[in-house]
């Protein structure tokens, strides 16, 4: 018996100290190399994504929409304004103003303020 158990204790060092090899070996390759990423073969080919908003749109902010009219007894018409403040209150601001400059005098309330 004694000697089956230490027959068995060699075998599991040379599977350890093996598999410490390897482990240290690509260690020492992944910190040595540049990662290999796979590459599509359509990769080389296709053609740049084209992005999701235009060139001149605003990559952060927040979309307003207010209730506006132009004379008191008049129904409310939606305006939308695109703002690239970060701020909610600013961007409010902002489109109120640009209402106002649109030739809508009365703003009634916000109807939604959405971020991008």
């Amino acid at each position: 018996m004694e000697t089956e158990l230490s027959e068995f204790e060699r075998q599991m060092r040379r599977d350890i100290d093996s598999f410490m090899d390897k482990t240290q070996e690509t260690r020492r390759q992944a910190a040595t190399s540049p990662p290999e990423w796979p590459v599509d073969p359509d990769e080389e080919t296709r053609v740049k994504a084209t992005r999701s908003k235009p060139e001149g749109a605003p990559k952060t902010g927040h979309r307003v929409k207010l209730a506006v009219r132009t004379k008191q007894l008049e129904m409310d018409t939606v305006f939308e304004h695109v703002s690239s403040s970060i701020s909610k209150i600013e961007a409010q601001l902002e489109a109120e103003k640009a209402a106002r400059k649109a030739g809508y005098p009365i703003i009634g309330y916000v109807i939604e303020t959405s971020r991008l």
